[in-house]
């Protein structure tokens, strides 16, 4: 009954309109309701402490630094770099794409930036050359949600708070499996685009490439300070967005000379404004995630999936399917907040590393800003590329297919993720 009552709430007021966040409130009076233990001070205050968190100060800051990156030329540099050095082979600029956005995704965080970012400056690019339009937006989509697993990571951050994991090491877990998700794009790429008849561009000479490189050496720098700094122990991941915002500005203010000082109050802005329904989410969804606890609703969920407890392999498969599904119907966030809470003590009970599930379940989610019908990164694409939602699905289904099949290899083969886990964290 529990668990009708913590849906039925949940969905009835989405499905009326409401907001996510306050959805999420509604979910938690009525649980408390329904445990005949309503009172609207331990609402409050549980609302209150949900966001007074340090380690959530990291998100605005990280937001802010996308926003700088982007508004400081930081982004443009990058892929500047990467045209020049691939951007001549047969379909150079799909190769430049997955670059760009495993560089990109080393220093905000936020898949929606990222894809914006992307699709702004090599859209008319590929389209110029030839490209067919579908299978650029539906590259680029796919590029774009590796900034989620690939730290700094928004939603590690969101995870780790939830969840009570160690941030830093969700953030050195990440790597690999942004790479792999990389590597497959760049084979997804090789095998639908190499017949296509585009135009190349001309072989950057060693002295146009040097030029680029020493121009976008400030960029390329912010990763390595960002994963340097946190692997050698030198800042927290709050710190560290700090540092990247802080940096962001200083490199497009001064070096890049781009950003001016009339950028600054809109990106701030920009940042803040997503910040802050990120945070009221967060907040709310710990006012849920506490009655989740009080009401025994992953003990129920447990239950449920109790002939699979043994069996580790089987478990995460049927909770990575689970999470599939939800993505579909909500947007990242969201999904994370409100599934943590049921799924973790599930996680621990089988004796699955948190740290490794944490890892899972942000690609999991990150696949899910490709799905229909909420896919955000989706929607950014057409809205950027001017291209319809349909053509814009059927260009990414191949990148999509590719980002499930790197799911299911880290499922069935973990280590793939806690070797290299250990190696970047040292232990």
């Amino acid at each position: 009954m529990t668990v009708f009552v913590f849906l039925g709430s949940l969905l009835g007021a989405m499905a009326i309109g409401m907001p996510i966040a306050t959805a999420l409130l509604v979910c938690g009076v009525a649980l408390m309701i329904e445990l005949d233990t309503f009172d609207a001070q331990i609402l409050a205050q549980n609302l209150v402490s949900g966001a007074d968190s340090f380690p959530l100060m990291a998100v605005p800051f990280f937001m802010l630094a996308g926003e700088l990156m982007n508004a400081g030329g930081l982004s443009k540099r990058i892929i500047a770099l990467a045209v020049s050095l691939i951007g001549h082979v047969r379909g150079g600029l799909g190769y430049v794409a997955v670059i760009a956005a495993l560089v990109m995704a080393s220093i905000s965080g936020s898949a929606v930036a990222d894809t914006a970012a992307l699709a702004a400056i090599l859209l008319p690019m590929m389209k110029q050359a030839g490209y067919r339009l579908d299978r650029c937006c539906g590259l680029i989509s796919a590029g774009g949600i590796i900034a989620p697993v690939i730290p700094p990571s928004i939603g590690f951050v969101v995870f780790g708070v939830a969840a009570g994991v160690s941030i830093t090491r969700l953030f050195l877990a990440g790597i690999f499996p942004g790479i792999l998700m990389g590597l497959a794009l760049v084979i997804t790429w090789y095998v639908i685009a190499r017949d296509e008849p585009v135009a190349r561009t001309e072989r950057a000479s060693i002295r146009e490439v040097a030029k680029t490189a020493i121009d976008g050496v400030w960029a390329l720098a912010l990763p390595i300070l960002i994963i340097g700094g946190m692997k050698a122990g030198a800042f927290t991941p709050t710190e560290a967005a700090v540092v990247a915002a802080v940096y962001a500005g200083l490199v497009g203010y001064f070096i890049y000379g781009e950003l001016k000082l009339e950028d600054i109050r809109p990106a701030m802005l920009a940042a803040l404004k997503t910040s802050a329904a990120v945070m009221f989410l967060v907040a709310a969804a710990l006012v849920s995630a506490w009655l989740i606890t009080i009401a025994d609703i992953p003990g129920e969920v447990a239950r449920l999936l109790g002939p699979l407890i043994d069996n580790k392999t089987l478990l995460m498969l049927a909770m990575m399917l689970l999470v599939i599904v939800v993505g579909t119907a909500l947007d990242f966030i969201p999904t994370v907040l409100i599934l943590t809470p049921v799924l973790m003590p599930i996680v621990k009970q089988a004796g699955i590393d948190p740290v490794y599930f944490g890892v899972m379940f942000i690609v999991n989610n990150a696949i899910g800003l490709l799905t229909p019908p909420v896919g955000t990164v989706l929607n950014v694409v057409c809205a950027v590329g001017n291209i319809s939602m349909d053509k814009v699905i059927k260009g990414v289904m191949p990148f999509l297919l590719a980002q499930i099949a790197v799911l299911a290899l880290l499922i069935f083969i973990p280590e793939l993720v806690t070797i290299p886990a250990k190696f970047f964290y040292g232990r």
